[in-house]
């Protein structure tokens, strides 16, 4: 008899103490530019790990830092800092992105966790006055964030994968989600566009991060992200770019 956990793969979060009400989330996608982000969030405000999505039935990583092993979806937190960070080296399919948002928002809502935001880079065609963060958001986020103009809305187009799914919920339910986006270019990681997506979300939330160092701390973690990438971009047509944003 087939394994059922092959063809539904499942996702489910362990989290050992309370999240802060805002959830800051950066996923494995082309560029690296979220992730890179996020890892660089968790580095700068000295968080802890503090839990971990488990996932069932996909193809996995396991990362390890000095001969230690850790899960490749990890939650971090400090009692310091008011957002719990999601960093996700796991690649997740845009098809089961619906599977994983599930699962992190179920565990949001029991957690009573207001917000979400998440930092995503897209490789679309380009300018160089296109190289800022754009944002697609619900309303309650944008009213409650985004109110005073500085980050401007992605003009039209569609989003899929983990990142919809969690838009999608967020419009029908007091959840605010906010995902900020901005272009990426092929190497891995796109340091100027983590830099942007450190800025905007620093911004937005009055961090204190100092996003200067990031450059030297990309290198750092290049080595460990080129594998990622080369695997993700073995998944993707030769020339592909990302169509969902005009």
């Amino acid at each position: 008899m087939p394994d059922a956990t092959l063809t539904q793969p499942s996702f489910s979060v362990t989290h050992d103490t309370a999240p802060s009400d805002v959830l800051v989330a950066g996923f494995s996608s082309f560029g690296l530019a979220g992730l890179t982000a996020v890892d660089y969030l968790i580095d700068d405000l000295d968080l802890e790990e503090t839990g971990h999505v488990r996932t069932e039935g996909l193809p996995s990583i396991t990362p390890f830092t000095k001969g230690r092993p850790r899960h490749p979806i990890r939650l971090y937190s400090s009692g310091d800092v008011d957002v719990t960070v999601l960093v996700a080296e796991q690649f997740v399919p845009p098809a089961l992105g619906e599977r994983l948002s599930a699962s992190i928002l179920d565990w949001t809502e029991g957690a009573d966790v207001a917000e979400i935001a998440a930092l995503a880079g897209v490789p679309i065609p380009h300018g160089p006055d296109a190289h800022r963060t754009f944002y697609v958001a619900t309303d309650d986020y944008r009213d409650s964030r985004l109110a005073d103009g500085a980050v401007p809305p992605m003009e039209s187009g569609f989003l899929d994968g983990t990142n919809a799914s969690l838009l999608e919920r967020g419009m029908g339910s007091p959840l605010g989600v906010g995902v900020f986006i901005t272009p990426v270019h092929a190497q891995a990681p796109d340091v100027e566009a983590a830099v942007r997506l450190v800025d905007t979300v620093d911004e937005v939330y009055d961090l204190g991060v100092d996003s200067g160092p990031l450059v030297s701390f990309a290198e750092e973690i290049r080595k460990h992200y080129q594998g990622l990438a080369e695997r993700m971009e073995e998944r993707e047509p030769e020339g592909t770019y990302d169509r969902m944003y005009m």
